[in-house]
């Protein structure tokens, strides 16, 4: 894969002309880490507020089906920089032993910068590198995990990691808008990836008592009976209750909440910086997540698996150049298109090696043609969590989960008629040609992308 990226990307770099600069918008890329999609009060949230969050999506477009090929921190982010799936890339998991996407494969930002932009990173990156064996112009980030209260990061990649006093995301946010804020000739391209609302949830100080007289509900599936599923579900280490910085659902949601209100405060500053520097129309400005997160559904937390909670994200788009205000778009989008959408708005060739593909189009029609299914894969087994390794296809209607190391299990489910996943149809009278259908589609998808 590495060498056959480079060759296709060589290719397309002689053979295609660069879109005009007046033509090249900046481009800021937000992300947080483990946002659900419905943790935003524009997607339906009644406890969570995101003022300017929701401005994203009433000035732009939101999509209601975004969601990511693996579910998992590390993994995820090598996809949205590469373009590529997890068994491309070789970043498959968190561990420890896990490698750095291989310097022969190009991060979108190194393309960007070869397109002309200047480029910058501030934040999470969750690789063992921490992103700082890659060219930036700017770079302002932290090794692992990183600390919420006493922030330890460096300013350049070859900078010396310090104490920074603050909350994290408010001083990574202050350097990035610091950056922003600085005159250049050439359009730019920013990656502000924020840490929350990752576990263990520890918010501004300004927040630290925010709903603290507020009933957090129970979701529907509260009471759901796990082992009415596979044991590769109801086995797994994920039960509200079991940890101790996980006691109840009242703690955990209210902790998750206040972080992303965090968040929403300097998404609220950086659009305020934009337009102070009269850039903000001129910029594409995108938000998502690295991946989705139970919050309760089954008593269960975290990520990891093929259900919805936890494959969902939050995207948003605001671009007023090329989206009209309040625009939804229904169609599923994936993280591994976000590198090709960026060269695309860039007016910079897509590599034909890149899985994903520029949903551009659909910021002009947001019902144009589009996928019809998609491959996921999770590898993190034995792991935190204790979640089997599985893969699947999700289609726009059905979704069919296949944990394939011994004793296998799967798992199908028609979501037009049971879009909480609580019947388990696998197995059913009926269903056999379309399981059939399905397990064909999966190893046909597994071929397209070279997982063999």
């Amino acid at each position: 894969m590495p060498r056959r990226f480079l060759l296709t990307l060589a290719a397309a770099a002689l053979a295609a002309p660069l879109a005009a600069a007046a033509d090249r918008p900046n481009l800021v890329v937000l992300m947080t880490d483990d946002q659900r999609h419905d943790a935003l009060s524009c997607a339906g949230n009644k406890v969570l507020k995101t003022p300017n969050l929701d401005r994203l999506a009433r000035e732009g477009m939101r999509f209601r089906n975004a969601f990511v090929t693996n579910s998992l921190c590390a993994p995820s982010r090598a996809t949205v920089m590469t373009g590529l799936y997890s068994h491309a890339h070789g970043v498959r998991d968190n561990t420890a032993r896990r490698p750095d996407v291989p310097l022969s494969i190009p991060f979108v930002s190194d393309l960007l910068r070869r397109a002309g932009y200047e480029v910058a990173f501030c934040g999470k990156s969750h690789a063992r590198s921490a992103f700082r064996d890659r060219k930036w112009d700017y770079y302002f980030g932290f090794q692992g995990q990183g600390n919420y209260l006493k922030p330890v990061l460096a300013e350049g990649t070859d900078g010396k990691d310090k104490l920074y006093p603050g909350w994290m995301d408010d001083v990574v946010a202050e350097k990035a808008i610091g950056w922003l804020r600085q005159k250049r000739d050439k359009p730019f391209a920013l990656f502000l990836f924020f840490k929350a609302p990752h576990r263990s949830w520890l918010p501004p100080p300004r927040h630290r008592t925010l709903f603290a007289d507020t009933a957090i509900p129970k979701p529907a599936l509260w009471d759901a009976d796990r082992k009415a599923k596979p044991s590769a579900f109801w086995k797994a280490d994920n039960v509200i209750g079991n940890f101790k910085d996980v006691p109840d659902l009242d703690t955990f949601l209210k902790g998750y909440y206040r972080c992303l209100t965090g968040v929403d405060d300097n998404v609220g500053k950086l659009l305020a910086a934009l337009k102070e520097a009269g850039k903000l129309d001129d910029t594409a400005v995108l938000f998502t997540s690295d991946n989705g997160f139970f919050a309760g559904e089954w008593r269960a937390f975290d990520k990891r698996f093929m259900h919805e909670p936890s494959i969902r994200v939050p995207l948003l788009v605001r671009y007023p150049r090329r989206v009209k205000p309040g625009q939804v778009c229904d169609r599923m989008v994936l993280n591994v298109d976000i590198a090709p959408t960026l060269l695309d708005l860039a007016g910079a060739e897509v590599p034909k090696a890149m899985h994903g593909r520029s949903w551009v189009p659909l910021l002009k029609d947001p019902k144009a043609g589009w996928r019809k299914d998609w491959l996921y894969e999770y590898y993190e087994y034995p792991g935190p969590h204790s979640v089997r390794k599985n893969r699947g296809v999700r289609t726009e209607r059905y979704k069919y989960i296949h944990y394939y190391e011994e004793p296998q299990e799967h798992e199908l489910y028609d979501l037009e008629k049971d879009p909480e996943e609580r019947e388990n149809l696998y197995g059913r009278k009926g269903y056999e040609e379309l399981t059939k259908q399905l397990q064909k589609r999966l190893e046909e998808l597994r071929k397209e992308t070279g997982d063999r």
